[in-house]
């Protein structure tokens, strides 16, 4: 998957082929649904706000002047949707962090069969408190996070998606490691139990 790929399949859609897009959408669906279910905690939020995203970014698709990556026009696309997704359910309810937890569903555990039980149940009980502790970040120190370190964007593809200076980025960036390595020590230790 290149940029002259993606290129390609956009010339071909703006000309009338809509399989093109279809062909964008595989190309990065997981993709984006995985960084989604890392800023909101749950699947069906996560796979809700893709679809818009992508819908939104078939719309719009003659405004893509190419300056960028497809997927990080996508991405900020989908950030936006986020960001508004937030705002209208904070004022709505704000969930407990047990309640996001729940509504994310089962976590992934590794499925090798040379790796012991105790081991899966370590796995998943880690990711649990990872997910947790992301949540707990405010929303633009979780945004650049993710950005950054699981989608492995550059400062500046990360910049441009969040429309802010790059040395904003690796301030947040900077502050949210700070910030997330605080509220996972005081999880670990909320975890262990009592001696």
């Amino acid at each position: 998957m290149s940029n002259a790929d993606d290129q390609l399949l956009i010339e071909q859609c703006l000309a009338g082929d809509t399989q093109a897009f279809g062909e964008l959408v595989l190309r990065y669906q997981d993709r984006l649904f995985n960084a989604l279910l890392m800023m909101v905690s749950s699947h069906e939020d996560a796979r809700d706000l893709a679809q818009e995203s992508f819908v939104h970014a078939f719309r719009k698709l003659a405004s893509f002047r190419g300056d960028s990556q497809f997927y990080t026009w996508l991405f900020r696309i989908a950030v936006n949707a986020t960001i508004s997704f937030r705002r209208k359910h904070a004022r709505r309810k704000t969930a407990s962090v047990e309640a996001a937890r729940e509504n994310a569903g089962l976590e992934p555990v590794d499925d090798n069969p040379d790796v012991s039980p105790s081991h899966q149940l370590e796995t998943t009980e880690q990711q649990a408190v990872v997910k947790r502790a992301l949540a707990e970040l405010s929303d633009d120190f979780r945004t650049a996070l993710v950005l950054t370190e699981i989608e492995g964007l550059s400062y500046e593809e990360a910049a441009a998606i969040c429309e802010c200076p790059i040395g904003t980025i690796r301030s947040r960036v900077h502050r949210a490691r700070a910030d997330l390595k605080e509220k996972l020590r005081i999880l670990l230790k909320q975890e262990l139990p009592p001696e």
